[in-house]
């Protein structure tokens, strides 16, 4: 494929990896009412959300309020793009020189054969959530994938008080958030994780997709009301990897209405819009510990934003553009 040449201004990847793990600290200004981004001018860099449908996403929002603090000349906009025309899309990056995208939903799997590599970590769960592009000495542009959901959500997790090593968990869902989920609570030493999910075979086919890369032990059952029950009273964690409680669905729970959640738990909602889901109130109620979704985007967006400029995220102004953008 040859050699990787970079543009002026622009870091090679194994660059952009080094300032993930050391990024350069973002001066950024006290959050403002009013962003001051520069005018879009000949030296804008432009990344983007790619997905389908794109318009209900709180990432513009924070990753363009990032972008005006640290006083980069940047922008971050949406990107629809029907389904079966990703690797179309991603040429159309490349082509427009933008620096990168998040990918979400129903991208997230079908990027893959478009990429040039992909990381240990989104090879692992089988999706890329968002994408560095380089330009090389071919015509073929170099499009490096990678996964943040997984890091954002332990991140989440301990900035809500929790910490998952040597934990019992109980995860519901077995869908593309709970695949993160357990992939990312296995790598931080959670003891066990239990799967539970309407479906056994997509439950059963998480555990195994993701043993090899788990020292915790995993196991799969059928989602039920007592098998929730009964595995909650034992468990340290519950997470809901579902979208029972989003907007549309705000009258739903995987937790039944006459019982009260044991008040030992911690209970994770993957659910971010609204904040305060029927689940997050039965929790509280239960005198249980809660932490709502927002931070899990938060966190995954601020690592984007580190891979694509390699500098430090400004956490807080990016958690206040999302509070913002979903009232």
């Amino acid at each position: 494929m040859g050699t990787v040449t970079v543009h002026p201004g622009r870091e090679s990847y194994e660059q952009t990896l080094h300032f993930v793990r050391h990024p350069k600290r973002c001066m950024h200004r006290d959050p403002v009412p009013e962003m001051t981004l520069p005018p879009i001018d000949g030296q804008t860099q432009l990344v983007g959300l790619v997905g389908w449908p794109v318009g209900h996403s709180a990432s513009p929002a924070m990753q363009n309020a990032a972008f005006d603090a640290c006083g980069l000349n940047w922008r971050y906009v949406p990107l629809p793009v029907a389904p079966g025309r990703i690797r179309a899309g991603l040429e159309g990056l490349a082509a427009l020189g933008f620096r990168g995208a998040n990918v979400t939903v129903p991208h997230k799997r079908a990027v893959l054969p478009a990429l040039t590599t992909v990381a240990p970590d989104a090879r692992a769960l089988g999706a890329v959530n968002t994408v560095v592009v380089e330009e090389s000495g071919t015509e073929s542009p170099v499009m490096r994938g990678d996964n943040t959901d997984a890091t954002g959500f332990i991140e989440s997790l301990q900035e809500g008080g929790f910490d998952p090593e040597g934990a019992s968990i109980v995860v519901v869902g077995a869908g593309g958030g709970a695949r993160a989920v357990v992939f990312g609570l296995a790598q931080a030493g959670a003891r066990n994780v239990v799967i539970l999910n309407r479906s056994l075979e997509r439950a059963t086919t998480l555990v195994s997709d993701l043993k090899p890369y788990a020292p915790s032990v995993l196991e799969a059952e059928s989602l039920g009301r007592e098998q929730l029950v009964e595995n909650a009273r034992g468990a340290d964690l519950l997470v809901n990897a579902t979208p029972l409680g989003m907007v549309g669905q705000e009258d739903t729970s995987i937790w039944p209405d006459e019982l009260s959640l044991p008040s030992h738990l911690t209970v994770f909602d993957l659910v971010y819009n609204p904040r305060q889901t029927k689940l997050l109130g039965q929790a509280r109620r239960g005198g249980a510990d809660v932490v709502d979704g927002l931070g899990m985007l938060v966190r995954q967006g601020a690592l984007a934003f580190e891979m694509w400029t390699g500098q430090e995220a400004p956490v807080e102004v990016m958690r206040s553009a999302g509070e913002g953008a979903l009232r």
